[in-house]
């Protein structure tokens, strides 16, 4: 049953995937704020056929990512994609090589279990969430499946400040003499969201240590705060999901540094 299931989930992931090219780029083009940028795509496939029932299918990686004017934010979004896999393999210094590197690890799997009905995926979808004259998020979404009961998906966010060339880090938006201040108005509000009272344990139920409540590395800026964003796993069990907690501009402007992104919105 969990390997139908794993199956069936790997379908739905790439129902929306070609399935005879190898190696296509794809572009398109947006402009905001005189910001321009365009989406570029990877896709590699593997020749390798697999027939689940009556459905024929293959390995998929497919790499999505913008590509602005600025090269300083493009070497910065791409070295953040590359980390995860250039620490295992010192060859992996492209995108291509990303999605090259995956299909033969299918490749070599395929081979020595030639009656297996797994079919692999990587998806990476890089794309601008929000965007000032002075800041600009990008969600940075890895999800892939290589055996196993489900897909893992783990999602993560870029920060960046154009007008500088430099990342946006927590510690340049929030003083560390406020940071605990950060926490209990942030632990107030999951427990709002998740409808728990003041007094009500965390541990049990949630993934944090000691059952004390901490905040994520995981933060972007929308247009109605700041963002912290739980993968799954972190703090729930799988099938919960994400978790996010959004802390208004009003309450920041207690909290931030003056005359940053939180404060003059």
């Amino acid at each position: 049953m969990m390997k139908k299931l794993a199956i069936y989930l790997v379908l739905i992931c790439i129902v929306a995937a070609c399935r005879n090219d190898k190696g296509k780029t794809e572009t398109s083009e947006t402009s905001i704020d005189s910001l321009t940028y365009g989406y570029d795509s990877v896709k590699v496939y593997s020749k390798n056929i697999v027939k689940i029932d009556s459905i024929t299918d293959t390995a998929k990686a497919v790499i999505q990512y913008p590509i602005f004017k600025n090269e300083e934010l493009n070497k910065y979004i791409q070295r953040q994609v590359l980390n995860y896999f250039s620490e295992e393999d010192k060859a992996v210094i492209a995108y291509q090589d990303i999605a090259k590197s995956f299909i033969t690890g299918y490749d070599s799997f395929y081979h020595e279990n030639k009656d297996t009905q797994q079919v692999w995926f990587l998806n990476i979808d890089v794309h601008v969430i929000h965007q000032t004259a002075n800041y600009i998020a990008l969600e940075y979404i890895h999800s892939d499946y290589s055996g196993g009961a489900h897909p893992n998906t783990n999602f993560s966010f870029i920060n960046f400040n154009p007008k500088t060339n430099q990342p946006l880090t927590l510690d340049s938006l929030i003083d560390k003499g406020n940071k605990a201040k950060l926490t209990s108005v942030a632990e107030g509000i999951f427990r709002k969201d998740e409808k728990l009272s003041s007094t009500e344990p965390l541990a049990g139920k949630y993934f944090f240590s000691d059952g004390k409540f901490t905040l994520p590395d995981n933060f972007y800026v929308s247009n109605k705060g700041l963002v912290f964003f739980y993968n799954p796993y972190e703090i729930k069990a799988y099938a919960f999901g994400t978790t996010e907690i959004t802390i208004p501009f009003t309450v920041l402007k207690e909290i931030a540094k003056p005359n940053t992104i939180l404060t003059t919105n």
